[in-house]
């Protein structure tokens, strides 16, 4: 008998006992663990339910768009992305395909991550984490059935198993290949890994173990932390785009290389004066599995095999050394020298010794001759990192060797020809300093043949997860200490931290936090947060902006950090844009956080009239949010 088909509407109206029927779970009592959770079944009444994720679901037909919230969405015939699918394995191959479906679905399960972690901030971890079986349910891709799921948050350890029912996937591959050798839930096994790694913020791999592609009655899917897999490597083989992602350098040496050009690369300590890179360490790996990065990846892969010159952008910490020495190493000159220098670093007069050479006696110190960066990068790559702060006089001996293939060495007679590959790197817009004739034109043109932005992290949080694990796995190996993980505190802090020193401040913070975290014991935000940084945790409040024109914004209440709230006195500039007065207090308010809190959400509930989506909208949080605290503080509201 065919299930009955049910309206939005209808779902809001009878989303408990349906969401019983959709999901399949078992009412088991609420839920009550605080850091970790083992449990069969899970309630129904735990937020976020069904009907609060479908609260986050809005059509905009006038415009022609629809939101998950902040996440634009869209309807998709399922035979449609089946096509796709097809051309896809058929023109790049099986391999390719799987990497490029698995990396969307991963993207997708972060992206709704972070959903929840923003709307239910407060949610206890199982609810959240089943959350995503629901959302996955919604959104049409599948039926999850929850077998079993325990996370020990102390462990740091995840273990889970789940059913899957009307996968579209399988619909899709078995109308196209009948029934196979392998599985076929690609997107879907992408989705929850990148659901769980980034609300645990670890790497949890998903493997599918049975599956109707491959001829069992359905699908079976089991999720473990990766170190309990014994073979996780070919998991996360799929969520890289290049064959580097996630590669350790000493492998993929050998892999490139051989092992004779690994000696080479390996051979010149950092100290010598041939600048010859040695190979980076474990923390150096490219890790990443975001759209961002993953396009600069393809970029970088595009180009590697010419010699073109590269300018990579971004701000400063975002990796831009580590994607310079990357392209060296797949590049046809990877058995060659890999030479870099930090232009700020170099007094003006010195550039152009640093950079051509100097012959003896040249000036007073000049004891012996000495071969530029230029000479030592002779047949290889020169690395030339914040490009932007060369003076002027500089820039332009740089373009003519740029421009003739030849250096001069300082007090020198003869030139010398040099064959190198330019790399440059800059945290500053090179185009505005052109503008205001900071950076010579002739050289800027002359170094952007073929530009990559790498975007700042808080444009990628997809990677946070991999990042922190990644990193994890690292220092513990260095410092030779025994951290499980991170509480969810600290997960939740490292989530809407902002990071202005992007990768590199993270990859501190990790350190930092490894160091100063008890064996044994997850990692906590003071660990984290030790050295004066501002955690992302926030507290709900109203900020006035300057004099006049005051706004009203609010911060999700995290839990770390605040322990009040402040009214503003003009916070009533952003309510009268929506068509309401909201009466501000005479003057600003100090109190206990939940009382500060409650008194908050009254008022924008009585100025709203007790319309609790209009209530939402003067507080800048989304309805179901609102609903949400709405029911904690008891605040009634009649329907």
């Amino acid at each position: 008998m065919p299930k009955r088909r049910i309206s939005l509407a209808d779902l809001n109206r009878t989303a408990i006992g349906l969401g019983q029927t959709l999901l399949g779970a078992t009412p088991s009592p609420p839920p009550h663990a605080l850091g970790g959770f083992d449990t069969h079944g899970i309630s129904q009444h735990a937020h976020p339910t069904v009907a609060d994720i479908s609260e986050c679901l809005f059509f905009s037909p006038g415009d022609g768009r629809i939101w998950l919230q902040d996440q634009r969405m869209i309807l998709l015939h399922s035979e449609a992305l089946g096509s796709l699918r097809r051309e896809l394995i058929d023109s790049i191959g099986l391999d390719k395909a799987r990497g490029l479906l698995t990396r969307a679905g991963y993207v997708s399960g972060a992206r709704d991550a972070r959903l929840v972690r923003q709307q239910w901030p407060d949610a206890e971890p199982q609810a959240a984490a089943i959350a995503g079986t629901r959302l996955h349910a919604l959104e049409g891709v599948v039926q999850v059935e929850v077998v079993h799921a325990r996370y020990d948050a102390e462990l740091g350890d995840y273990d889970g198993e789940f059913i899957w029912h009307n996968s579209s996937e399988d619909d899709e591959h078995i109308a196209a290949y009948g029934v196979g050798g392998s599985p076929a839930c690609w997107m879907q096994v992408g989705y929850a890994t990148g659901y769980v790694s980034t609300l645990f913020g670890r790497m949890v791999v998903f493997r599918e173990v049975e599956c109707r592609s491959s001829g069992a009655a359905h699908c079976r899917v089991v999720g473990k932390s990766a170190e309990r897999w014994d073979d996780p490597e070919q998991d996360l083989f799929y969520l890289n785009a290049q064959d580097f992602v996630g590669t350790p350098p000493a492998a993929l040496a050998d892999k490139l290389l051989g092992k004779a050009r690994r000696a080479t690369y390996l051979g010149v300590p950092q100290h010598k004066a041939s600048d010859a890179s040695p190979a980076p360490d474990a923390s150096a790996t490219m890790v990443g599995a975001s759209s961002a990065f993953n396009a600069a990846c393809h970029m970088l892969q595009r180009v590697a095999p010419t010699a073109a010159t590269v300018l990579f952008t971004g701000e400063s910490g975002v990796g831009k050394e580590m994607f310079a020495s990357m392209l060296h190493r797949i590049s046809p000159r990877s058995s060659q020298p890999f030479v870099a220098i930090n232009c700020a670093a170099i007094p003006e007069t010195l550039v152009e010794s640093e950079l051509f050479g100097v012959e003896r006696g040249a000036y007073t110190g000049a004891g012996t001759s000495r071969p530029g960066r230029f000479e030592r990068a002779d047949g290889g790559t020169l690395f030339l990192d914040e490009i932007g702060t060369l003076s002027l006089v500089a820039q332009g001996k740089l373009l003519r060797a740029l421009q003739e293939g030849e250096v001069e060495r300082v007090g020198g007679t003869r030139t010398v020809r040099v064959d190198v590959r330019l790399v440059a790197a800059t945290n500053v817009d090179l185009r505005q300093a052109v503008r205001e004739g900071g950076f010579r034109e002739d050289l800027f043109y002359r170094l952007n043949v073929f530009p990559i932005h790498l975007p700042p992290l808080r444009e990628r949080r997809d990677d946070i997860p991999l990042l922190m694990s990644h990193f994890l796995a690292h220092y513990q190996r260095k410092h030779q200490r025994q951290v499980p993980g991170f509480s969810q505190a600290a997960v939740k802090a490292m989530f809407h931290y902002p990071f202005p020193g992007n990768i590199r401040e993270l990859q501190n913070l990790i350190e930092r936090a490894v160091i100063l975290a008890t064996d044994g014991e997850p990692i906590e935000p003071h660990h984290l947060f030790a050295g004066g940084e501002q955690s992302g945790g926030g507290v709900m409040s109203l900020h006035l902006q300057g004099n006049s024109g005051g706004t009203l914004h609010a911060q999700g209440v995290a839990g770390v950090g605040a322990a009040a709230m402040q009214v503003p006195q003009a916070a009533a500039a952003a309510s009268a844009r929506a068509g309401v007065a909201l009466t501000p207090a005479a003057t600003p308010v100090v109190a206990p956080l939940h009382q500060a809190e409650e008194q908050m959400l009254r008022q924008a509930l009585q100025s709203a009239g007790r319309n609790v989506a209009l209530a939402a909208r003067l507080l800048g949080i989304s309805r179901a949010t609102m609903a949400y605290r709405l029911r904690k503080f008891g605040i009634g509201v009649k329907r």
